[in-house]
């Protein structure tokens, strides 16, 4: 019999919903139990397995000293290392802190603000360690996570669509909410994988699944204009779960700054 992959999955700031997605798996992992030896899940169970680990996976920001020093041991431990959600790919919905003083924002929040030691900043994981593979998603979509795992399986790279939402609209045979009703909608820039959730029930997409691999920023910032955003409207359009992206925070910089540039469209 061949050796066990020993995965491991760790906790940083977060809600805990992505490794929830991994627990939701239940049936499907089962498929591949004898492959994997779960060595370290604190959200499953106080076992443990020591390191080192052939995968870890890794769910929530980095916002502490501790927590900073914490990812770069998980690091040395792990054979490869990959990040999933919106909070470990990119800093998460508490990134916006890093938009503010953290410093007011913690005396408002804290009756002893003196016992909290924080970063100034919610960091991705990939700001403080190499990253193998960043699976995106608020949460992510289980069934991508099983892809992941099973590719790790298999010694191969990971099946994980790169296209926009828009793609999974038009499969689903979903009325397009900017189109018919002239709504708000990110799906033109926003990465696939939640199977157009929010369009099925006629709402325009929040952007839950962050910015997809090549965004026309402008073009969509252009239309949204037209139809009749605000400045505003369309800034806090970007400042939700992907606010700290490279791609929504450039964007939100340039839109406040009045300096959009020209669609490339």
């Amino acid at each position: 019999m061949s050796k066990k992959l020993k995965v491991a999955v760790w906790k940083f700031a977060s809600c805990d919903g992505c490794q929830l997605s991994l627990l939701d798996c239940e049936d499907e992992l089962l498929a591949v139990a004898d492959a994997i030896e779960i060595a370290y899940f604190l959200e499953a169970t106080r076992a443990t397995v020591a390191g080192p680990y052939d995968l870890s996976i890794v769910e929530g920001s980095v916002t502490t000293p501790h927590d900073a020093q914490r990812i770069v041991e998980i690091r040395k431990q792990s054979r490869s290392l990959v990040t999933i959600g919106a909070c470990a790919t990119s800093g998460g919905i508490q990134a916006l802190k890093n938009f503010g003083e953290v410093g007011d924002f913690i005396r408002t929040v804290y009756a002893s603000p003196e016992f909290i030691d924080t970063l100034t900043t919610s960091d991705p994981i990939s700001k403080h360690v190499k990253v193998d593979f960043e699976l995106q998603g608020c949460p992510i979509n289980k069934l991508q996570l099983l892809e992941l795992v099973l590719s790790a399986v298999q010694g191969r790279a990971p099946r994980i669509p790169h296209h926009s939402l828009c793609v999974e609209c038009k499969r689903k045979g979903v009325t397009c909410t900017m189109v018919a009703r002239g709504d708000t909608c990110l799906g033109p820039v926003t990465h696939a994988g939640c199977g157009a959730l929010c369009p099925s029930y006629d709402r325009g997409c929040f952007g839950c699944y962050g910015p997809m691999d090549t965004p026309n920023m402008a073009a969509l910032d252009h239309r949204l204009a037209d139809l009749g955003a605000s400045a505003r409207d369309r800034e806090r359009a970007f400042a939700s779960f992907y606010v700290n992206a490279k791609a929504y925070r450039e964007h939100r910089e340039l839109v406040t700054s009045g300096k959009v540039p020209e669609s490339k469209s």
